[in-house]
């Protein structure tokens, strides 16, 4: 059985007067530990169907199972239980809390589970050193370089042991030099933790890293072509 069942996932919005088909009929198996790169031009689709995987937005049709769990689109209780306890996110500008140490951003989803105070720091020096910030966690983000920054809502995204980490562009605001250290970095903590990893991207050097594409264009997933021998 698939680790994320995706079944014919359809997504509509209202545009003034006109109707935009975001996914028109989307069905997708993803195995667990995965690295997967979903790529495709603007409007494609792709930042949809991620909100839709994320329980940030609700398809018009179709069900998402992730693990043996069916979501429950017409609960934002049970969307919000399921996004903060399973997910995890990564953000294209980081997303960081300006006010608050890099400790306190990893800490903070941690923030709604029953652990104390000496199991959150715990689990925060853990994955802090896993991902080179240990000496780091006092700074706040104006402090930190970008990659440093990314470095801090990786270990955010990880430090609550999700199942699915939705990485949005993760590299667009990096130099290359520290995308191949970051996209490294989620690589090795997808094989040590047999994570899955789901990573939007324009990016060619993030695909260099996954495991594989999946294309999406005009709402639909495209198809490889397979060249004749």
């Amino acid at each position: 059985m698939s680790f994320i069942h995706i079944k014919h996932i359809q997504k509509t919005y209202l545009l003034g007067e006109h109707h935009v088909h975001a996914l028109k009929d989307i069905s997708l198996e993803i195995d667990k530990g995965e690295l997967i790169a979903i790529v495709g031009p603007s409007g494609s689709g792709k930042s949809t169907l991620m909100n839709i995987i994320g329980c940030i937005d609700t398809p018009n049709s179709g069900h998402v199972r992730i693990d043996s769990e069916i979501i429950d689109y017409s609960s934002l209780a049970k969307l919000s239980k399921f996004r903060s306890q399973s997910l995890g996110f990564i953000f294209q500008s980081f997303n960081l809390i300006p006010v608050l140490s890099a400790f306190e951003n990893i800490e903070y989803p941690l923030l709604l589970s029953n652990l104390s105070t000496k199991e959150r720091k715990i689990a925060v020096d853990k994955i802090a050193e896993k991902v080179g910030l240990t000496q780091y966690l006092h700074h706040k983000p104006n402090e930190l370089s970008g990659g440093q920054k990314q470095r801090v809502a990786i270990a955010r995204s990880l430090v609550h042991s999700p199942k699915v980490v939705l990485a949005d562009e993760p590299t667009a605001s990096l130099d290359t030099d520290t995308s191949h250290k970051i996209m490294s970095l989620m690589k090795e903590l997808n094989e040590e933790n047999n994570t899955t990893f789901l990573i939007t991207t324009h990016d060619p050097l993030v695909r260099k890293y996954t495991g594989r594409d999946i294309i999406i264009k005009d709402g639909l997933i495209e198809t490889p072509k397979v060249e004749a021998v």
